[in-house]
């Protein structure tokens, strides 16, 4: 039976016709989803965990939809905290593991004179909580009760389609959470899906509507987007649906400056390096992304520093900060990874001087690896004049420590590093003739 979305009948798929199967539905969630059950509420796996369930994906996490009100979850369950100020939440942890339950929303109240939803604490019905949800896909729920899949609006049609539709009218829902606009990226991304034409348009005309929205959430967006491996997908639609300039105005000057040059190359070779570390199940951090995704506008930035007299080390100390304290009005950057990222530039300027035991001491460094790292990157963006360089540090780094010592002594000084300090000759003191 398919949806009814006239009556509100939503379509049952019972257990033998969908793949879900509890084996692939992580214990601790059963466990809530099971108490919940117990205890007399309705209880559902929804969202993404279900979406990627029938895709025969591996979930990342499992979020449930209940009648329970928050306080009534955290009764049943005493390693449960309750977050949130718009629309609370109920997160039961179990170790490092959080099961995140949440009761069913109703129709909204409170949006601002924007169509930003200012406060989402209004409790509904499976129904209704079903048609609150941003995309068709995401607003399936897997019923614990009898293990059957309910779809209220057309999720299981646009999931066989490959199609990620908006819930509703498209631009209406993106005034009112204008992430959902970057949701649809990740997820088109994510899946390989293409976004509905009803839902692609408004996004278009709606990109200023982002600089609402508080830089830390935007933040965590572009964690998702860019470190979740598949970051060149998410960067070539954030510029198809022109949304990567709200995010990274200064980046986007210079790409649109320079169309498929260098700048276009560092962050799409940047961007590829990030999704096969995802892919091989290497770390990846925040600061490393940004020092590619700002690298750009600091290099012009320094480039007029030095011109002015700065040198090649002032000059991007002063240009990475310029440049970040104009970012983080945008998208925020924790200071942690701000000041990382500064390093990884900085020392680009320190790499070439390689003479003597500098090479030796610039290996000892902490941040040593990701500037390397982003030097190759550098060089292999087309910057030919850093291939020798790249190359020398990749063969110092391979040898022993007695090779090392030659090519230290071999290596040239570098641009401003080649004079030698003269050091004076200590006068002798005449002998004394008592």
């Amino acid at each position: 039976m398919k949806t009814d979305h006239q009556n509100g009948t939503p379509r049952i798929v019972p257990r033998p016709e969908h793949i879900i199967t509890r084996a692939n539905i992580a214990e601790t969630a059963l466990k809530v989803l099971y108490r919940l059950r117990a205890a007399g509420f309705e209880s559902y796996l929804v969202g993404g965990g279900v979406r990627d369930l029938l895709l025969g994906r591996e979930p990342k996490d499992f979020d449930i939809a209940t009648d329970a009100h928050p306080d009534e979850v955290r009764a049943l369950f005493r390693n449960c905290r309750l977050i949130g100020r718009r629309f609370r939440l109920a997160h039961v942890h179990f170790g490092r593991e959080i099961i995140e339950v949440a009761t069913f929303r109703g129709s909204h109240e409170g949006a601002g004179e924007d169509g930003m939803i200012l406060h989402d604490n209004v409790y509904g019905t499976l129904e209704e909580d079903a048609w609150r949800r941003d995309f068709s896909i995401n607003s399936l729920y897997y019923n614990i009760r009898d293990f059957s899949v309910v779809d209220f609006t057309g999720g299981l049609e646009d999931l066989e389609a490959g199609l990620l539709r908006v819930i509703g009218d498209a631009g209406q829902r993106y005034r009112e959470d204008p992430v959902r606009m970057l949701r649809a990226i990740r997820f088109a991304s994510k899946l390989g899906f293409r976004i509905h034409p009803g839902s692609e348009t408004p996004i278009f005309e709606l990109g200023e509507t982002l600089e609402a929205v508080p830089s830390a959430r935007l933040y965590e967006e572009i964690l998702k987007l860019f470190l979740s491996g598949h970051g060149v997908a998410s960067f070539e639609l954030l510029r198809h649906y022109d949304l990567f300039r709200h995010l990274f105005p200064m980046t986007e000057a210079c790409l649109a400056q320079e169309e498929n040059g260098f700048p276009h190359q560092m962050v799409l070779r940047g961007l590829e390096n990030t999704d096969a570390r995802v892919a091989e199940g290497k770390p990846v951090t925040p600061a490393f992304l940004f020092a590619v995704l700002l690298w750009e506008p600091v290099r012009d930035r320094a480039e007029v520093l030095q011109a002015e007299g700065m040198s090649e080390i002032q000059a991007l100390q002063s240009a990475g900060e310029t440049v970040i304290g104009q970012s983080i009005r945008y998208v925020a950057l924790p200071k942690r990874f701000s000041l990382q990222t500064r390093e990884i530039w900085v020392m680009q300027a320190r790499l070439p001087r390689r003479n003597g035991k500098r090479a030796a001491r610039l290996l000892e460094m902490p941040r040593f690896r990701a500037a390397y790292d982003f030097l190759l990157l550098r060089a292999e963006s087309g910057d030919e004049e850093l291939q020798e360089l790249a190359q020398w540090w990749t063969d110092f780094q391979a040898v022993d420590e007695e090779s090392r010592a030659t090519l230290s002594r071999d290596a040239p000084a570098g641009e401003s590093g080649g004079k030698k300090r003269r050091r004076r000759r200590r006068r002798k003191k005449p002998a004394s003739t008592e």
